[in-house]
């Protein structure tokens, strides 16, 4: 959380070896001179980043998980066809999944006609390196060498809700960028750019190189893609170095043993941790998964909250009023290991007690989640036990648990507080009749198991094959270049 000298001796004070630390498990360095500001929910994204793609001059790189065939979408579209035409290099990378069903092939047609390029990531087909489960979820917006976005917001009128139906917008994070860290913003375009066919000319890739100051924060640009872990190393590092306080909002938390682990130990060495996460998500599954996790995070001391509004799509942390992240790696093993992900790690105390008020504000508007008391888990339990051996089942039993769940509803409402619910129950049946489901199709329609798991495992043969003859490709090019070479030398 604070700064290293290049070479520590062996007195070097803790805080520069912690910084050593931070630079190996971001794998990203620290940059410093930029100024950095926050943007909240996504009318302010829609408003700055459309104000400055008409404003490009020279370039404008956009990579975005869904571009939605929508008001917005077709704002952003027209924008860039009106840049395109006037002569600005315009560069579009989507991912397939995420745009699948949001926008077709047509829907980029005139920004094409106009001369800007568009690529899809990973679409369907023989991958020649890497998993075609592997998602590009970054949202990042590069125009000139002036200004870049990084945040958690699609280009898709969804973040603004809907007026007319009573349903609010979306809660959201995102950064504006400016300083020397664009150029690194570039680089992980460019990366990307190049993943999907020919790199990036020259005069594109060099962006931002040179960029003189525009502040006096220090940050590092942190861009993962499948298997480099570097967002996942670095929120273990944070868990492990906080000494005050770590707040984390995130839209998707699917907590794994170690990270859980990690955020239990700080909460109960003292930390205050806290979670914010949506009340009602757009993926139904992942937050019976969340609130599943929940209880050993509540044993342990840390607060969970839930957001009352139509989605908390922010991922977010900020710890000891120092350390902050925005960007859009969710607390989850996809964003951890298998995405490819963008996120910047803002080192300045200004920016993250920014962060911390938003954060507090944002919890007026959450219910947390408790455990119910010892004493009252017992005396339902024996409340129960006793109905049993009376015969009391059906009916009787249906109306408790309903009107359970309506005192734990309007007590919520009052104290904005929940107890927290049998949720692991829920997941485990529906876990257990999915496999009795699977078992049973195995036993009586073995080829439907079958077929599916012989076209997976050509599918990875091909893929292996495909990704041999690539690299048996560049060894023959480094073979007849190491050649030329050495007859030049002869020479």
């Amino acid at each position: 959380m604070v700064r290293a000298s290049s070479h520590p001796s062996p007195d070097t004070p803790l805080r520069h070896v912690a910084e050593r630390a931070f630079c190996r498990a971001a794998g990203a360095p620290l940059v410093g001179g930029n100024a950095v500001d926050l943007l909240i929910d996504g009318q302010a994204h829609f408003d700055a980043w459309l104000g400055a793609i008409r404003g490009a001059r020279r370039a404008i790189l956009l990579e975005n998980y869904i571009f939605r065939d929508d008001a917005i979408g077709h704002a952003f579209r027209d924008a860039l066809v009106e840049r395109a035409a006037a002569g600005v290099e315009v560069r579009v990378l989507r991912d397939w999944l995420g745009c699948l069903g949001n926008s077709p092939a047509r829907f980029w047609k005139p920004l094409l006609a106009a001369g800007g390029q568009v690529r899809t990531y990973n679409p369907p087909g023989l991958p020649g390196s890497g998993s075609w489960l592997s998602r590009d979820h970054r949202k990042s917006l590069i125009v000139d060498a002036d200004v870049g976005f990084v945040s958690g917001v699609c280009v898709s009128g969804k973040w603004l809700g809907d007026a007319a139906r009573g349903i609010p917008p979306w809660r959201d994070t995102g950064v504006v960028l400016r300083g020397p860290v664009l150029h690194e913003l570039v680089k992980a375009f460019a990366a990307m750019w190049a993943a999907t066919g020919t790199p990036l000319p020259d005069t594109l890739a060099g962006l931002g190189e040179g960029t003189p100051a525009a502040g006096t924060i220090d940050m590092r640009l942190i861009a993962t893609q499948p298997s480099t872990t570097g967002v996942y190393r670095l929120d273990q590092l944070v868990a492990a170095l906080a000494q005050r306080s770590l707040w984390l909002a995130d839209a998707y938390f699917v907590g794994v043993a170690p990270y859980v682990q990690a955020l239990a130990a700080a909460a109960r060495d003292g930390v205050d941790v806290r979670l914010l996460v949506p009340g009602s998500s757009d993926i139904g599954m992942v937050a019976s998964l969340s609130r599943a996790g929940y209880r050993p995070l509540l044993e342990a001391g840390v607060r969970v909250f839930e957001w009352n509004g139509s989605m908390m799509h922010a991922k977010t942390a900020v710890a000891d009023g120092r350390w902050a992240r925005v960007g859009s790696s969710n607390l989850n093993i996809a964003s951890w290991l298998g995405n490819c992900e963008i996120d910047v790690a803002v080192e300045d105390a200004g920016f993250a007690q920014r962060m911390e008020r938003q954060y507090a504000a944002d919890l007026a508007n959450a219910t947390e989640i408790v455990l119910t008391p010892r004493r009252q888990v017992r005396r339902t339990g024996s409340t129960s036990a006793r109905s049993r051996r009376r015969g009391g089942r059906g009916s009787s039993s249906r109306a408790t648990a309903s009107a359970m769940r309506f005192v734990n509803t309007v007590g919520a409402a009052f104290s904005r507080h929940r107890v927290l619910g049998e949720a692991e129950a829920g997941v485990a049946l529906i876990a257990a009749a999915a496999l009795v489901a699977f078992s049973v199709l195995a036993i009586l329609r073995p080829h439907y198991i079958a077929w599916p798991l012989a076209a997976v495992g050509i599918w990875l043969a091909a893929s292996m094959l495909v990704r041999h003859r690539g690299h048996w490709r560049r060894r023959s090019r480094q073979a007849a270049d190491a050649s030329d070479d050495g007859h030049d030398d002869a020479g």
